[in-house]
């Protein structure tokens, strides 16, 4: 199976608490942080008054608010295909929405990036939503980031990646199923857990699973450079790629 389609993994109870997420997996929110910091520090090839930000999947706004505060002359759309994820983070952004800085727009990411004028974007960020993609829907979108990148602009993607050692990734795995059993047993929530359980099990699926070397080489041939792995603990990892300078 490798459909290029687009999926709603987060309709229902796992949507509506998803900020759960920062309680059963700190480094989300962590890598978060990573993705708004790399924005921060990163330099356009030519100066310019406003940057053209695009955001993948913004959930409830987590990595949105970093993408925010790293950088005050962006000008972002945050884009998700799930109504649930997007109410929320119209609570959480409502004082940015105000300001006309942020824009949320319900669609999926290949639809929305096909609407995109060619050469238009100077950053597109993403934390944890491309591996939700069935792989060939996420060759797809990763073509069309591609294209809709200004010349020397950047793609930066904080994300669950597969270890290629098949034990130690399933040694991680079970170490994140047993997290998920403390937590929610905690919380006095197993509706929650029997959610996450089952989305954990479409995470390492054949059809969704993204390994490293195998997603750098995607990015690769089709044409980024300058890919780099900034930071990797586990499944996760920041990872950013270049559409080329003339």
């Amino acid at each position: 199976m490798n459909e290029v389609t687009a999926e709603k993994l987060f309709s229902g109870p796992i949507g509506e608490e998803y900020e759960m997420l920062k309680r059963i997996c700190p480094a989300a929110a962590d890598m978060s942080r990573r993705v708004g910091e790399f924005v921060a520090g990163w330099t356009p090839k030519v100066s310019t008054e406003s940057l053209n930000l695009l955001e993948l999947g913004c959930g409830t706004g987590v990595t949105t608010m970093n993408l925010i505060r790293a950088r005050s002359d962006a000008m972002i759309t945050a884009v998700d295909n799930e109504f649930t994820m997007l109410s929320q983070a119209r609570r959480n952004l409502a004082g940015v929405l105000e300001h006309g800085r942020l824009r949320l727009v319900e669609n999926d990411a290949l639809s929305y990036l096909q609407g995109v004028p060619s050469a238009s974007i100077d950053v597109v960020a993403s934390a944890y939503t491309l591996h939700n993609f069935l792989n060939g829907y996420r060759v797809r979108v990763l073509e069309e980031i591609f294209r809709v990148l200004k010349p020397g602009g950047v793609f930066v993607n904080g994300d669950r990646y597969a270890l290629d050692d098949s034990l130690t990734h399933l040694q991680s795995t079970q170490e994140e199923v047993r997290q998920y059993f403390r937590t929610f047993t905690e919380l006095n929530r197993i509706d929650l857990l029997e959610q996450w359980i089952v989305h954990l099990f479409s995470d390492e699926s054949p059809d969704h699973v993204m390994p490293l070397d195998k997603g750098l080489g995607a990015m690769r041939e089709i044409g980024f450079d300058a890919v780099t792995v900034h930071f990797r603990q586990d499944v996760n990892a920041l990872v950013s790629g270049g559409k080329p300078w003339p």
